[in-house]
């Protein structure tokens, strides 16, 4: 019996988040006022009292994700004890800090680098994705791949008949006429700022590749199961590999979850705002037991 901590990613994100661990933990406490304080601005504000708009930018929503996800973790002190650990996107960083191979600070430096690289990037080129239910993950991709003339991609495998596409706005409309050709339930563009794990975010992976090599990374006390690669990783130089690739690569969380299992897994803890990996978890494996921390 093992158990396995997987971390949210951007869309968990709500108003009042975090706020009940920042007056009841005088941990909690501690690291949201460090959190401003590297950062420069104050995070907390926009987390316990902003706005949903606030919320929604990029270079906020990240830091704020992972900060809402870290200290959970970290606050659990002794009973936190991972047999592995894995994170959707950016809850990646996130499941890193909770195993060790980054330090709180590194991890949030490094979460704030991504978020403006990525926000930059989304400025370039006008993108974005759409989440499309009820097609067998073959029949989403090979639309995707006859789009020619647009930049059209698979991003997220969250779990069978779910799968989110990234490209251009132009690509991404194109696709989901098509798919609801196919017999696509839904084919939903969504509220985000841009093509995320799609090529468009080339731009953003340079960015973030200089700043993960300037940064310290540690043994892990248990592997994570990355995006990049859906199977259990605890070598560094692999880890800093793998964190790089995940911006331009798809979510593989569907086979992050199943290698999981196969590796042992029965239980999964949610560590993070919201409740949606819980969700996905059982639908992925419907015999594990899924929670939140």
């Amino acid at each position: 019996m093992k158990k396995a901590y997987v971390f949210p990613g951007q869309g968990a994100q709500f108003v009042g988040m975090g706020k009940d661990l920042y007056e009841s933990s005088p941990l909690a406490k501690e690291l949201f006022d460090k959190a401003n304080e590297i950062l420069g601005f104050s995070i907390t504000d926009l987390m316990f009292n902003g706005t949903d708009e606030d919320l929604k930018q990029t270079r906020v929503t990240q830091p704020a994700v992972f900060l809402h996800s870290v200290i959970k973790a970290l606050c659990l002190g002794d009973a936190f004890a991972p047999d592995m650990v894995a994170g959707h996107s950016l809850g990646e960083f996130s499941a890193l800090v909770a195993n060790k191979t980054l330090s709180f600070e590194d991890g949030l430096k490094l979460v704030y680098a991504r978020a403006l690289a990525m926000q930059k990037a989304c400025e370039m080129k006008p993108s974005t994705m759409a989440a499309v239910l009820g097609l067998e993950d073959a029949k989403v991709e090979e639309i995707c791949a006859s789009i020619t003339d647009e930049i059209v991609v698979a991003a997220n495998y969250n779990c069978p008949g779910q799968l989110v596409i990234s490209g251009s706005i132009e690509g991404i409309n194109k696709a989901c006429e098509l798919l609801k050709a196919a017999g696509a339930k839904r084919a939903l563009v969504l509220q985000v700022g841009g093509a995320f794990h799609s090529p468009l975010m080339l731009p953003a992976q340079l960015e973030l590749e200089t700043a993960i090599h300037e940064t310290q990374f540690n043994s892990p006390i248990c592997p994570v199961y990355q995006n990049y690669v859906a199977k259990a990783v605890s070598d560094v130089n692999d880890i800093k590999q793998n964190l790089i690739s995940q911006l331009t690569a798809p979510v593989k969380w569907t086979q992050s979850v199943e290698a999981m299992v196969a590796d042992g897994a029965t239980d999964f803890v949610e560590c993070g705002p919201g409740n949606v990996l819980q969700g996905l978890v059982k639908k992925i494996h419907k015999e594990a037991n899924a929670s939140a921390a």
